[in-house]
């Protein structure tokens, strides 16, 4: 139990950290920006994807837990994150933003992201306790969403009328969100058959809203061929990743661990 805390607050705390990348809009021209992003947001979704295919999906059916109730998990992941983009894009004001007037949807982002970083850590400490490697892909996965999901978070602080400092600090203490997330798992303590049975469907749903509804269409904006095919090569390299844990030294031991302890809920569940 003490190596799921360690694993999942270190991930936690990368993921809060990653909201100082928005500096990059900065310190970087804006052409090697676009380039970066189209890299990252690609990357991204091929993360997200592999992630959900390659580790949680099938852990959820190995696992003997799929059933009718799992596909409703899934679809309320998918649910919960169109609800928290829906708040994030709210509201709008169309006065000019300045220094006296921040612009409402500065802190309707800031509200919306508090919402989602608190449920990244979520999801993170549930993929910890089903097993290290599943928790490893998911931070991955959530990691490279977050650099450009927070580049573009620090940007609209920026057009709404703060100052870099501010902007900088609010994102971080938002950001900061993901740790009360995972702690309120971790604290709660869910066996492996409440985190199987609910937090991994939502994960998987969420997971496929992000990569099909922001992260793709995205992609689709530029179509030059050159550009097309750093895309292509991104989204595999992300998959690829995915892959490549499935390797790591301690993979097998975890899943292991993962089926004695569905087992031994299945036994308690007959008694």
């Amino acid at each position: 139990m003490s190596q799921i805390w360690i694993y999942t607050m270190i991930s936690v705390l990368i993921v809060s950290l990653i909201s100082f990348v928005g500096l990059l809009i900065i310190v970087f021209k804006q052409k090697d920006l676009k380039k970066f992003l189209l890299f990252m947001v690609s990357f991204a979704a091929g993360a997200m994807l592999g992630d959900v295919f390659i580790h949680l999906l099938p852990e959820l059916i190995e696992s003997g837990e799929f059933d009718m109730f799992s596909s409703v998990y899934i679809l309320g992941g998918i649910i919960l994150f169109f609800i928290i983009e829906k708040i994030i894009h709210w509201r709008h004001c169309h006065l000019s933003a300045t220094k006296d007037h921040i612009h409402p949807l500065a802190f309707m982002n800031l509200v919306g992201e508090s919402v989602h970083n608190f449920i990244d850590g979520v999801l993170i400490a549930g993929s910890f306790m089903l097993s290290i490697p599943v928790g490893i892909a998911t931070s991955i996965a959530v990691i490279l969403h977050e650099i450009p999901q927070e580049m573009g978070d620090f940007g609209i602080l920026l057009h709404s009328g703060m100052k870099v400092k501010k902007a900088l600090l609010l994102n971080f203490l938002v950001a900061l969100t993901a740790v009360l997330g995972a702690l309120s798992i971790l604290l709660i303590g869910l066996d492996q058959h409440q985190v199987i049975g609910s937090v991994i469907p939502i994960t998987i749903g969420g997971f496929l809203y992000i990569a099909n509804t922001d992260l793709i269409p995205e992609l689709h904006k530029d179509v030059k061929i050159s550009n097309s095919i750093i895309q292509l090569i991104s989204f595999l390299i992300g998959v690829a990743i995915m892959f490549a844990i499935l390797y790591l030294p301690f993979h097998g031991h975890a899943h292991e661990d993962v089926d004695a302890g569905v087992n031994h809920v299945h036994i308690e569940e007959s008694a």
